[in-house]
């Protein structure tokens, strides 16, 4: 087999149709768009005009509010912590920190803060120091008999 004898199978490729481009083309002269009308002109939006009454988009009202400053968290789950550590990627004799997290690959950045939530088992002691948790989180741990302590998030100060 050499290089030019290489082709697709029959039907596996199809040729573009070029509008308007002569009457031997079968699309030239109005290019399949028929006579006339407003379909056959440029920039139609048929189905989001709604011939002079308020457009059903702007009937209904605005919901909801994003917060500029909002915090952003990365989310683990207690499950994939206990996971990590039982892998040997996480050392559990000492505390499990934001930095220890993200240097085992169970976070990939810290955001503003990690947050721990209590999806999974935990079987070990753990001592883990994250700046949010959730109080089932916090109960698990302890019930294991680990502790979760829950830092303050570094908050930026700005001076009046």
């Amino acid at each position: 087999m050499k290089l030019h004898e290489l082709s697709d199978n029959d039907g596996a490729t199809k040729k573009r149709k070029r509008v308007g481009r002569g009457p031997g083309s079968g699309t030239g002269k109005m290019g399949g768009r028929g006579i006339k009308g407003q379909k056959s002109r440029s920039g139609v939006a048929i189905k989001g005009y709604e011939g002079g009454q308020m457009p059903l988009y702007q009937r209904l009202p605005k919901r909801g509010f994003n917060k500029p400053n909002r915090k952003a968290y990365a989310v683990v789950n207690l499950g994939l912590i206990q996971k990590f550590v039982d892998a040997g990627k996480i050392d559990a004799s000492a505390a499990i920190t934001e930095d220890a997290l993200i240097a085992s690959g169970l976070v990939r950045r810290k955001k503003d803060g990690i947050r721990v939530l209590a999806k999974g088992d935990v079987t070990g002691k753990l001592n883990i120091e994250v700046t949010g948790a959730s109080k089932s989180a916090i109960e698990a741990v302890s019930k294991a008999g680990g502790s979760l302590t829950v830092t303050a998030p570094v908050a930026e100060t700005s001076e009046a």
